[in-house]
């Protein structure tokens, strides 16, 4: 009866509060020591949560203070052309960033380091160079036919100056990735970049200059150039370092075959983020798509989650799939589902209760977007419910069937904002993107669940974690 009375107190849910608060610093000294792969992953995570979380913070600064310089009219502007800056600068690599996080712990898993150097410097070149075509491409464009209205024209020519330096840091994310540099993949775009940003316009401000669309994209111009100089020069001596200097050897074929289907997930993927924004612009005025971007971005913080545990574990599934280690697989991909989609329930919660305050600094007008707020909620948690799918097929080499998901995903919310925003605003742009979403998110979870039999669905590991 003793024991028994022991036993009960021992599991009395103060006993356990207690015995978590105790082993808790514990085991945050572990995960930071990294002694285990699963350690390293959910360090790696850790890490890119926290440069996630101060990018949030850099870049709400940021816009907020140019939403408050510029206006909601001319912030619209600036919105609509960096939309095109993300979307042409992500699609220049030709998918060549996803596709070294798949390579480069392969090769190092055998020894070919060779190559590794190889797809390093391939791949940024071969980027920057594509990157560099389109600008000029673009420059012509806007020349000849003149497409846009006279307040956008100048915007979108300096615009284009930042593709190849963006498209350079969007491979180096991966390359970083690859070799599990969280830090040297994530700061320089998601922090230095945004502070540049940032600080270029207070120079702008205090000196006077007119705070438009030009002023800042020439601020974007600057920034996005230095922060791509420095993370290649901060790249470069620690790949030396880590693998030395050599012999490098290229293998463009198997590269690009494998990236063109990483191309068009990313190609979808930009549909996904971008499309409501675009199709908005084309059917209302740059206040109402500041105050979408405003309420959207806000709200897909939630993302940051996805995206760190995603970026975190991704060269970790290609390891074990290298090894050929198919229980751990199936063991750390649940995990990753757990790591994914609580904090991404916490984080919406907390946006939720301060949605209409954080809306409020960019302007007063910009509360307004609330409801986009509500609704897009609702597409989020839903991806975030499937944990890093899209992130362990394309490891695994099921990268044609992500692209058809993907692409699936991209039509529909490109359908449903043409049919829904003119009929219905901002709701409709918000509720078209959320369908799309949720309904990539099950497919997903479907494609994986049949292909490799791994369940990554929250409600399908609740009980298994």
């Amino acid at each position: 009866m003793a024991q028994s009375t022991t036993d009960t107190l021992r599991a009395s849910p103060l006993n356990r509060i207690k015995n978590v608060i105790r082993v808790f610093p514990a085991q945050i000294l572990t995960i930071l020591r990294g002694e285990t792969d699963r350690h390293r992953a959910q360090r790696d995570a850790m890490t890119a949560f926290s440069v996630r979380c101060a990018s949030a913070a850099l870049m709400y600064l940021s816009q907020i203070a140019l939403a408050r310089w510029m206006g909601s009219y001319e912030y619209g502007i600036y919105v609509f052309v960096w939309t095109w800056v993300m979307v042409l600068g992500g699609l220049a690599d030709l998918g060549l960033g996803v596709a070294t996080i798949r390579f480069i712990p392969g090769y190092r898993e055998t020894g070919e380091t060779d190559l590794v150097r190889g797809v390093v410097r391939g791949s940024r070149w071969l980027s920057v160079g594509v990157a560099t075509l389109i600008m000029l491409a673009g420059l012509a464009g806007l020349y000849l036919f003149e497409p846009l209205d006279s307040h956008y024209m100048v915007p979108a020519y300096l615009a284009l100056v930042c593709i190849p330096l963006y498209t350079l840091t969007w491979v180096q994310d991966g390359i970083g990735k690859a070799f599990a540099w969280m830090g040297l993949s994530l700061v320089p775009p998601y922090i230095l970049r945004p502070a540049l940003l940032l600080a270029a316009m207070v120079a702008a401000h205090e000196a006077a200059l007119p705070m438009d669309a030009n002023t800042a994209v020439a601020a974007a111009i600057v920034a996005t150039w230095i922060t791509g100089v420095v993370q290649t020069v901060l790249m470069d001596r620690r790949i030396k370092a880590t693998i030395g200097a050599g012999v490098r050897r290229y293998n463009f074929p198997l590269w690009l075959k494998v990236s063109w289907p990483l191309l068009v997930i990313n190609a979808s993927e930009f549909a996904l983020q971008s499309a409501d924004v675009l199709i908005v612009s084309h059917y209302m005025n740059p206040t109402d798509v500041a105050i979408y971007f405003a309420a959207a971005k806000t709200m897909s913080l939630i993302l940051f989650v996805h995206y760190a545990v995603g970026s975190s574990v991704a060269n970790q599934f290609a390891a074990l799939y290298a090894r050929g280690d198919h229980s751990e697989l199936d063991r750390f991909a649940r995990e990753a589902s757990h790591w994914t989609f609580w904090p991404s329930l916490a984080a919406g919660v907390v946006l939720l209760a301060m949605g209409m305050p954080l809306l409020w600094l960019f302007g007063p007008q910009f509360t307004s977007g609330y409801p986009v707020m509500l609704i897009l909620i609702i597409g989020f948690l839903f991806r975030s419910a499937m944990g890093p799918a899209e992130f362990l097929l394309n490891m695994l080499g099921k990268q044609k069937i992500s692209a058809a998901v993907q692409v699936t995903m991209a039509v529909l919310t490109i359908v449903l904002n043409l049919i829904l925003v003119p009929l219905y605003g901002l709701i409709g742009a918000a509720t078209a993107t959320s369908i799309a979403l949720a309904t990539g998110a099950l497919l997903n979870s479907i494609v994986v669940s049949r292909s490799l039999g791994i369940e990554v669905a929250i409600w399908r590991n609740i009980f298994r974690h």
